[in-house]
């Protein structure tokens, strides 16, 4: 059976960092002397005070969980972070439907980047911060911060990790699982730091350079403007985030190896890696090419808009320099495969990741190969290490769930009344935590307000699926599940 009171006491101790991150809007929301003093303090309050409801329901929990524990714990910390994340939106204004709140909060906290907000500089300074900071915490993941910070907190972290991390293999830097969360977490701060100074460097006030940051490294796209980077008209700082998206796609523990342990050649010899930055500058210099030949762009421009495109779509960052639903239609399906495709497992991004499509591409070699040699043993090789059976069997799983849910998606929403290439790139985008449509209606730096409540919730699902890679939630709609064996 589900054990609902280490649940409820895991839950109960997140609402305590959820609170003290509303706290410090609320110190910003009380210097900048803005209208958002009262949210910020009643749903802090609120927070608390059900942290703390939780956590009593959860007091004579032991700290052990089980992998059906984890699954639920994991999908629940997220829906629950969403509804108490919709609150700052609900008692200030800003968003009075819940609909809309919770499909902003969901959003953020996936680090999707999809925004009902038609006009985001009418917010608050601390509104603007509380976007930003939602979609830092979910880069990584929220209960994977969690063990970081709180490694005693939950007993079974490894299985919890396994819930909630990005990619089919797990890749541990140190034994105790703690001690690699931090260790990734310090890389993402000074990722995030130095990202921060650098745009402040090219020209951004602090507080634009801060939001930027966080939202960048953490792949999410919030902008706390409503031109994203072309508000600044430098090409300075768009060079900075093409380079800070790039390194946040990368795998936090080659990061790691490559940075902290002085191997710089690990990162060259990994192969998911060699496969993202090679895809990169192909689907640059194709892009590139019609820009120029077919619209009568520059080559500077051309090359600075194509890669920054490519990258940001890649990564699932959403963040926009030019009007990519204005691009000859053959972009758009450039830029949909990169959607789908993702950067490499272990970041902050979404999508199908890196090392899926290198491990689908060597077992349809191994087939091939298989034709003529029906009696050869051909493992599928990652970096040196074999693939098991069973991981394989995995990827097959996921690719079949992951198209069944695009079409039926799609469907969903051509039946809606949404035309079909909308359809398809919403659902894409959603799924892969994009928050990118390609049509001029629906754009990279356009609201999704037009969409009606069911879509929300449904497009708010879809974000949560696609976050936690669809296995981790849709396990929990199966009867086997809820079984006490």
């Amino acid at each position: 059976m589900v054990n609902f009171r280490i649940i409820s006491k895991i839950i109960g101790s997140l609402l305590f960092i959820e609170a003290f991150f509303m706290s410090w809007c609320l110190a910003m929301a009380l210097s900048f002397h803005e209208d958002d003093v009262i949210a910020f303090a009643m749903t802090a309050m609120v927070t608390f005070g059900c942290a703390f409801v939780f956590l009593y329901f959860g007091r004579n929990a032991e700290n052990v969980l089980s992998r059906r524990d984890a699954y639920v714990v994991v999908t629940a910390t997220w829906v629950v972070f969403s509804f108490f994340g919709m609150l700052p939106f609900l008692v200030h204004g800003s968003l009075t439907n819940p609909a809309d709140a919770y499909f902003e909060t969901m959003s953020g906290f996936t680090t999707t980047g999809v925004t009902v907000i038609e006009d985001v500089e009418r917010l608050p300074h601390a509104m603007l911060f509380w976007r930003s900071i939602m979609q830092w915490i979910g880069g990584l993941g929220i209960v994977f911060f969690t063990i970081a910070v709180l490694p005693s907190l939950v007993g079974g972290s490894v299985k919890v990790f396994a819930a909630e991390a990005t990619g089919p293999m797990r890749s541990k830097m140190h034994p105790r699982l703690s001690t690699s969360a931090k260790w990734i977490w310090s890389i993402y701060m000074l990722l995030t730091i130095a990202c921060g100074l650098s745009f402040w460097a090219a020209g951004m006030g602090w507080f634009d350079a801060t939001n930027y940051a966080m939202t960048t490294t953490a792949t999410g796209g919030f902008s706390t403007h409503n031109g994203s980077t072309v508000f600044f008209h430098s090409k300075t700082i768009e060079y900075l985030a093409i380079l800070f998206q790039f390194l946040a796609g990368i795998n936090f523990t080659l990061l790691y190896i490559s940075i902290f342990k002085f191997r710089l050649g690990a990162i060259v010899r990994n192969s998911e890696f060699r496969l993202y930055f090679f895809t990169v500058c192909g689907a640059t210099l194709w892009i590139m090419y019609l820009l120029i030949t077919r619209l009568g762009y520059g080559y500077e421009s051309a090359f600075r808009s194509a890669l920054f495109q490519v990258v940001s779509f890649m990564t699932t960052t959403g963040l926009s320099n030019d009007n990519a639903g204005m691009w000859p239609h053959v972009t758009w399906m450039i830029l949909g495969l990169l959607m789908f495709m993702g950067a490499c497992a272990g970041s902050t991004t979404g999508g199908f990741k890196c090392v899926r499509v290198s491990m689908i591409i060597k077992v349809l070699r191994n087939e091939f190969m298989r034709i003529l040699h029906p009696s050869a043993v051909l493992p599928v090789k990652i970096n040196g290490q074999s693939i098991p059976q069973v991981k394989l069997i995995s990827l097959l799983s996921f690719l079949t769930l992951y198209v069944l849910l695009l079409l039926a998606t799609t469907g969903i929403m051509i039946l809606s009344g949404i035309d079909i290439t909308n359809a398809l790139t919403i659902a894409l985008s959603l799924l892969s935590n994009v928050g990118a449509g390609l049509d001029t209606n629906i754009g990279p730096v356009m609201a999704w307000a037009d969409l009606s409540d069911s879509l929300k919730w449904l497009c708010s699902f879809l974000m949560l699926v696609g976050r936690l890679e669809i296995m981790a939630v849709l396990v929990l709609f199966t009867k086997s599940f809820w079984k006490e064996n």
